[in-house]
């Protein structure tokens, strides 16, 4: 996508150029460039050409200086001074080809100005998107997990490395004890190494750093546990010799650490995830707007109490958000649930009754039909939710989970997913979270898409809950 995105900036630059020179020249010179350059056709294509010389070195350029890494293991000046490098780079290759080409008709003035500009461009286009990543690291929104494993001096250091550099988007999570290590802050040790990836999963840890020194087989271990649980794991260099051969050295700020497994993260899937999760949820609250309106007075008329009903939710990596939904029970619903529990029709931590006395006359009516959720279009619009995806639990359903549980909490919540369209009126929650699970590993956005027209089958046929 970066690379996409350098390619669309420099033939953007060099059209607004070239125009800029044709129309604010002098008149012979407007003359002679269209003549040299549109007329007789031959200096068109010599451009073209260089201008594609000059795109392909920027790419490869920027490249080999990773600029197309992870933003978190550089700042923003370093990211800064390699843009330059790579643009000045591959700018003084044209203009070396330019003159050994003997091209003297393409104006020096528009290459220049074209070079320039996108430099300035490029910088400018990575440092907004450097703000706005840091405005959502400030909210705990796209950061990655941490877990250290050791509580030696070079632990401690790491820690205060990830607390300073706040740009480098880490959470700290807490310690891992090892053989041989000190007891460790209380507190701050949330486990040993038997108990590693049970904390890995409690804390939804993305990322694993050792920097203490074990023996080859448990490091390999945890090595082989890491790559099947999609959990990254780095090193510290000059502990384990022989391990990390081959394997480059990346600066987690002014820190070296060794990558042992990076997981794969389908970054432009996602993206098209989350723009398709925008555009039909502005497009819905647009439409819908007139029925929301007269949901909201048949709400007001039927039962007292307020239009919407909000509850702390449980989100991706136990992030609490409030979701919101049209009100379809009682205001003293919540007060009533234990005089139920005895009804319950689902296992596990559901709670499930087929006529249940707290819903109204219209509620029943706003379930059937799914209409009830459809404010959560508001939460799928501020990135609390997506269109598809495991529902988000309560915080008292979380607190009942065992750990494997935890692994619908590994995505986005959604409006609705594939338990919603095929097993809603299965009563089990090892189905439900099976079927959530299997949509976590086989998710694409074509699954996403089938999902969302079963909905809406279900939905016209009324076979909600």
């Amino acid at each position: 996508m970066w690379m996409a995105a350098d390619v669309a900036t420099v033939l953007a630059v060099a059209v607004a150029t070239t125009f800029y020179r044709l129309h604010t020249g002098p008149v012979t010179g407007a003359r002679d460039l269209w003549a040299g350059t549109l007329i007789r056709g031959q200096s068109i294509w010599i451009l073209l050409g260089f201008l594609l010389g000059f795109t392909i070195v920027l790419v490869v350029v920027s490249r080999r200086l990773h600029l197309y890494t992870p933003l978190r293991i550089a700042s923003i000046l370093h990211e800064q001074r390699r843009n330059a490098q790579a643009c000045l780079t591959s700018g003084l290759l044209l203009t070396g080809a330019l003159y050994l080409a003997r091209a003297g008709d393409i104006p020096r003035g528009i290459v220049l100005t074209t070079v320039v500009l996108v430099m300035l461009l490029l910088g400018l286009r990575r440092l907004l998107y450097r703000l706005v990543l840091y405005r959502q690291f400030a909210r705990g929104v796209g950061t990655r997990n941490v877990l250290i494993v050791g509580t030696g001096p070079e632990a401690y250091a790491l820690r205060h490395h990830l607390d300073t550099l706040r740009y480098l988007g880490y959470s700290f999570k807490g310690y891992i004890a090892a053989p041989g290590d000190g007891p460790g802050k209380e507190g701050e040790v949330v486990g040993t190494l038997e108990t590693l990836f049970q904390s890995a999963r409690r804390f939804f840890v993305d990322e694993i750093f050792f920097t203490t020194r074990c023996d080859r087989k448990t490091v390999q271990g945890v090595l082989e546990t890491s790559r099947a649980q999609g959990i990254d794991l780095r090193l510290v260099p000059d502990l384990y010799e022989g391990l990390a051969w081959n394997s480059p050295v990346e600066y987690i700020g002014q820190f070296p650490t060794i990558p042992l497994h990076c997981g794969r993260v389908p970054e432009l899937a996602l993206t098209v995830k989350r723009v398709i999760d925008v555009l039909l949820s502005a497009l819905a609250l647009l439409i819908l707007s007139p029925l929301f309106l007269v949901v909201a007075i048949a709400i007001k008329l039927d039962s007292p109490g307020p239009v919407f009903y909000c509850s702390e939710r449980i989100g991706k990596k136990g992030r609490v958000f409030r979701c919101t939904k049209f009100r379809t029970m009682g205001v003293d619903a919540e007060r009533r649930k234990a005089e139920l529990l005895h009804m319950n029709e689902r296992d596990g931590v559901l709670f499930k009754v087929s006529n249940d006395p707290r819903v109204t006359r219209l509620g029943r009516f706003l379930r059937k039909y799914s209409i009830d959720e459809l404010p959560q279009f508001w939460n799928v619009l501020k990135g609390e939710m997506s269109v598809v995806g495991p529902r988000p639990p309560l915080a008292s359903e979380v607190k009942e989970y065992t750990l494997n549980h935890l692994r619908r909490l590994d995505v986005t919540p959604g409006i609705t997913g594939l338990w919603q369209v095929q097993g809603r009126r299965d009563p089990s929650f090892a189905s439900y979270v099976s079927l959530d699970v299997t949509y976590i590993d086989n998710w694409s956005v074509w699954l996403d898409f089938k999902i969302i027209l079963r909905t809406i089958g279900v939905v016209l046929t009324g076979t909600g809950s």
